[in-house]
């Protein structure tokens, strides 16, 4: 599968000054601070790229300069951010490297080839401006010793939830307690070092290579407590347990200053082309009548699941909006095969597009629902717009986060993966329609309005952000 091999481009280094902020967000630091800069250095997954560039525009808002380093694979766009500078990095992979079908071996590559190219442009950098900080992905473990070798304060960003990370963090444990190989009905079994946890939640990653899961885990996690600080998108009053457990476990500073969206103007960091004519489409529908289907960039299912899935959402009878991008169905890069039947059974209600402009469809009033395979980056998007949610997890952290969605935030239901058209139909249904579902969005709603008022002036991740400026400004 090549699902995210959109864009292989090499970009020159450059700077190009901002005219077109709005005032409100320029900087907010103390009138005599020249500006200083910061080096960024996202992951290059959809899910890991677009909010490390949501936090460099909100660092640049509070008056810093931002250079990104990224890798020639899923490089960003320059011209969506003309404020900053961007460096090219060789990640010297080849095209059937860059596969998303092992995750573990993709990401043990990426660290292993980037190290010695990515200090050389660091250190270029660093000799044409005064860099205060290096904030990089937890995942890019290997910048820590880069970062000791060149006498530089590295934070980093963790793009999923401190729930999730916690449970990273317990990985060795529950391997010695066989929880990784739990089957059957062990799966059901709580996890009693982390409530409300399951056994079947704690994050998986599956590889043909699993001595490098646990050797990456516990790369990132040391790498991790030997860094600067800890930085989340997520807010206080959705996961203060969480974030209590992170700060007595690692012994550093933790800012969780999210919800990113809510802080910076939309700007286009889509490592795929996004269909916009499904905006007029559910401007003709009437509000809260559309389950909106996506499970994301990297999740594949298999040609049976899919065909459940089409036929519990022709059951349902329900409006609906499903994102199919090629490789959703294993071993299919191109086009999915619709069940014989289906468009003829709901063309009248249903959009079906490649890929969709995800924060605005999950903002159209037309949208009641959203079925998700619950990455955080998506949970939180229909947090922030009130949207109650269908999970379907498949790997990593999703577990972990629709457990979350469903038993602690109590604004979604789950389904299993053996879930038959039956199943899916009772569930669409219970979302949309009955008063349970109205029930979660009641809950949503509330969810919602924190996710406002938390970044707003007071707010827990605004007083945040601003002890994260002072924490870098004072290295």
């Amino acid at each position: 599968m090549q699902a995210l091999k959109e864009r292989r481009h090499l970009y020159p280094d450059r700077f190009v000054p901002a005219h077109n902020l709005q005032q409100s967000r320029l900087p907010v630091l103390q009138q005599n601070m020249a500006r200083r800069r910061l080096v960024l250095f996202p992951l290059p997954l959809q899910g890991h790229q677009t909010p490390m560039l949501q936090l460099a525009t909100i660092l640049y808002s509070k008056g810093f300069e931002i250079s990104i380093i990224h890798t020639y694979f899923n490089s960003p766009n320059p011209a969506n951010y003309p404020h900053f500078a961007f460096h090219s990095l060789p990640d010297n992979l080849t095209e059937s490297e860059t596969s998303t079908e092992d995750l573990t071996l993709l990401l043990h590559k990426l660290n292993r080839n980037c190290a010695a190219p990515f200090r050389d442009r660091l250190a270029r950098v660093m000799e044409d401006a005064s860099v205060a900080c290096l904030i990089t992905d937890v995942i890019w473990y290997f910048t820590q010793a880069v970062a000791d070798t060149l006498d530089l304060s590295r934070i980093v960003l963790r793009t999923n939830n401190p729930s999730s990370f916690m449970a990273f963090t317990y990985l060795p444990q529950f391997r010695d307690k066989g929880y990784l190989s739990a089957q059957g009905t062990q799966l059901e079994e709580p996890v009693p070092e982390l409530p409300p946890l399951k056994v079947k939640d704690i994050p998986r990653n599956y590889t043909r290579h699993p001595e490098l899961n646990d050797a990456m885990a516990n790369m990132l996690m040391e790498t991790s407590k030997a860094s600067k600080g800890l930085i989340f998108n997520t807010l206080q009053e959705l996961e203060g347990s969480s974030l209590s457990l992170v700060r007595q476990h690692f012994n550093i500073p933790v800012f969780a200053i999210g919800p990113f969206q809510k802080q910076v103007k939309a700007s286009s960091s889509s490592l795929l082309a996004e269909d916009q004519s499904c905006i007029p489409w559910l401007n003709s529908l009437p509000p809260k009548s559309v389950l909106y289907v996506s499970f994301g960039s990297i999740a594949a299912i298999d040609q049976t699941q899919f065909n459940e899935i089409a036929w519990g959402l022709a059951l349902s009878i329900q409006s609906f909006l499903w994102v199919i991008r090629p490789g959703l169905v294993r071993g299919l890069d191109g086009s999915v095969p619709l069940p014989d039947g289906f468009i003829e059974m709901v063309m009248d209600r249903s959009r079906i597009v490649e890929w969709a402009p995800q924060e605005e469809v999950l903002g159209h009033p037309a949208i009641c629902g959203f079925w998700t395979h619950c990455g955080w980056n998506s949970v939180l998007e229909s947090i922030c717009q009130g949207v109650p949610m269908i999970c379907l997890p498949f790997f990593g952290d999703q577990m972990n986060n629709a457990r979350y969605v469903t038993d602690v935030w109590r604004v979604g239901l789950r389904f299993e993966h053996d879930s038959n058209r039956q199943d899916i139909e009772k569930g669409i249904r219970r979302l949309m329609v009955e008063t349970e579902g109205k029930e979660m969005r009641k809950r949503a709603i509330i969810l919602k309005d924190q996710a406002s008022l938390c970044v707003a002036k007071g707010g827990s991740s605004y007083q945040a952000l601003e002890s994260l400026v002072a924490h870098i400004l004072s290295f």
